[in-house]
């Protein structure tokens, strides 16, 4: 999903939840609902009896700017799924089918005409703004143009590819995308040319990042003051600080259950500033409905005993990962960078998250299950294809190789228990290979874009990425590219700073090739994968599971492979 995410760590301590089958609700590919009220029948058709009330969400920290074109952490991603639409999106549905794209704003799948390089939508009519305006196809081509603007992350990954892309991105002011996005307002229809055929163009149109908002927008990122929307929700508030109120749009008209259905609850509250521990209790006594938040090592028997009903358990195509600052030493330096991936102990980060039962040790950027993964590991004392120790001895020989020993090391994590952990861990390793290394612990609510931006000359951060969508590329090209890398940007996704010319030449091969032959590409990004981590820019650390704990209020549960908990679908008693 896609996106950092400060979500999913479950403990700092080696205690596991002790839920079994019966007793909790995880992610299956039945489509079915779980929860107190779910219906038995399983049925998407919405059903009214369930319509009302406030439903309570509560977070230790906001997730920055609301901007739907500009954020890119699952905490908002979530909850935009409720807000705003494309021209395609994911199917909001439990299980596997939520990889599924289907027609959003467009009435249709486009036509793909032209070698795969002609994109041609038709609009669908009577969709309304919350702000009252009606959507036009001028709607459309502004909001294309905005991506570039307001210098989204995925610009130069997800839509480089349309005809003009490469003008915008060296001057975003100016992007106009003449030849790239043309709507045709007479037609109802809006036409998209690329450069080159892109298999995975559907998935990219379906993230937030491709949504469709006024055209006077404002061409800069919106920040805290939230852009109208068209789906069931828009937001009346947002203090990063305080809290988030999301209230019916009362311009919405379910055109698609699959795409955009109906939300239940009539409004939904947000509140930033708590403890784990006090999110925690508020659940249990009905205070809350749910956290985002990973609960706290105490009280993770009590969840998984006296509330085992209401902790729901699914896995995830995610990684955990310290990145290494290729321009800085002493991680300009490629042994420096390969000691600490020896060094790092990933059975001690699984503790420090929660144990075997919420992750696994992480040896690849591709993480287990998702396409282009192989069982491969470079870095594991003694050989072999998983992770089974480190090799501390080889670490410190290869610090010592590099001459970077006694060299000072700052390492960013966010402030929260979990994080916090993992970063001491790593504090005290690097302590050990000789480095003089201190913790430098951030709110939530800026890490992530504090450690994108060069300015602030991050030597180590530990981050988190969850897919957008089921494809190699979404790791490596997004993460490891040259096109992904802007310095001085606080949307530099590609946050060790890593360009190689050779790596990105593969990952265009690898591009190419899945216009044709998908199981050929995958293959080339698992060799790309290998290729990375000889180069070491990054540390794989763990693959997570998540846990939605959820109050006795809350009903029909449902957990996207895509975009997890579907917020706007819980009902609230």
């Amino acid at each position: 999903m896609s996106r950092n995410a400060g979500r999913g760590a479950l403990a700092a301590a080696t205690v596991a939840l002790t839920l079994t089958a019966a007793a909790c609700s995880s992610s299956s590919d039945s489509g079915s609902s779980s929860g107190p009220d779910a219906s038995s029948s399983g049925s998407s058709a919405f059903q009214a009896q369930h319509k009302g009330g406030t439903l309570k969400l509560v977070a230790h920290a906001a997730a920055g700017s609301f901007d739907p074109q500009v954020n890119y952490t699952l905490q908002y991603w979530q909850l935009f799924q409720s807000m705003y639409d494309g021209l395609l999106a994911f199917k909001k549905v439990n299980g596997q089918e939520s990889f599924t794209v289907v027609p959003d704003l467009a009435t249709a799948m486009p036509k793909v005409t032209n070698g795969g390089k002609t994109y041609t939508f038709t609009l669908r009519k009577g969709v309304t703004f919350s702000n009252g305006k009606a959507l036009t196809t001028d709607d459309v081509v502004a909001s294309f143009q905005r991506i570039f603007k307001v210098s989204s992350p995925t610009a130069g990954t997800f839509y480089n590819g349309i005809v003009g892309a490469d003008a915008c991105l060296k001057t975003p002011a100016s992007c106009t995308l003449s030849q790239g996005v043309i709507g045709d307002a007479k037609a109802g229809t809006v036409t998209i040319n690329l450069t080159a055929a892109d298999p995975e163009f559907e998935y990219k149109l379906a993230v937030p990042h491709a949504v469709v908002v006024p055209k006077d927008s404002p061409t800069k990122d919106a920040g805290t003051k939230p852009l109208p929307s068209t789906g069931p929700y828009m937001a009346a508030s947002y203090d990063p600080n305080r809290a988030l109120k999301l209230v019916r749009n009362p311009h919405f008209k379910e055109w698609s259950r699959q795409a955009e259905p109906q939300g239940y609850p009539d409004a939904i509250d947000y509140t930033f500033g708590q403890t784990v521990e006090s999110e925690v209790t508020a659940i249990e006594n009905g205070q809350a409905d749910w956290m985002y938040d990973a609960p706290p090592a105490d009280r993770l028997n009590e969840i998984g005993t006296k509330y085992a009903s209401r902790a729901h358990v699914n896995p995830l195509t995610a990684f955990w990962y310290a990145t290494l600052n290729v321009n800085m030493a002493p991680f300009n330096n490629k042994l420096a960078r390969q000691a600490i991936n020896w060094a790092v102990d990933r059975s001690a980060v699984v503790r420090l998250y929660g144990g075997t039962n919420l992750a696994s040790p992480a040896c690849t950027v591709l993480p287990p299950g998702f396409p282009g993964h192989v069982e491969s590991c470079a870095y594991t004392k003694g050989g072999g294809t998983t992770w089974k120790a480190a090799d501390l001895a080889k670490a410190k020989e290869l610090v010592k190789q590099s001459g970077t020993a006694g060299q000072e090391v700052g390492i960013v994590t966010q402030d929260d228990d979990v994080n916090k952990s993992i970063g001491q861990y790593l504090q005290s390793l690097l302590t050990q290979l000789g480095y003089k290394a201190t913790l430098k612990p951030l709110s939530g609510n800026i890490q992530f874009t504090y450690i994108q931006n060069t300015k602030n000359k991050v030597q180590l951060a530990l981050t988190s990425w969850y897919q957008d969508y089921p494809a190699a590329s979404d790791f490596l090209n997004v993460l490891l590219s040259c096109a992904s890398y802007h310095p001085g940007s606080d949307s530099s996704i590609n946050i060790s700073g890593f360009c190689d010319k050779g790596v990105d030449a593969k990952m265009q091969a690898a591009l190419k090739t899945s216009q044709t032959d998908k199981a050929s590409a995958d293959k080339q990004w698992g060799a790309v994968d290998q290729t990375v981590m000889a180069q070491s820019p990054v540390v794989p650390l763990i693959n997570p599971k998540m846990i939605d704990f959820t109050s006795t209020r809350v009903g029909n549960y449902q957990f996207s492979k895509q975009f997890y908990m579907l917020v706007g679908q819980l009902w609230v008693k």
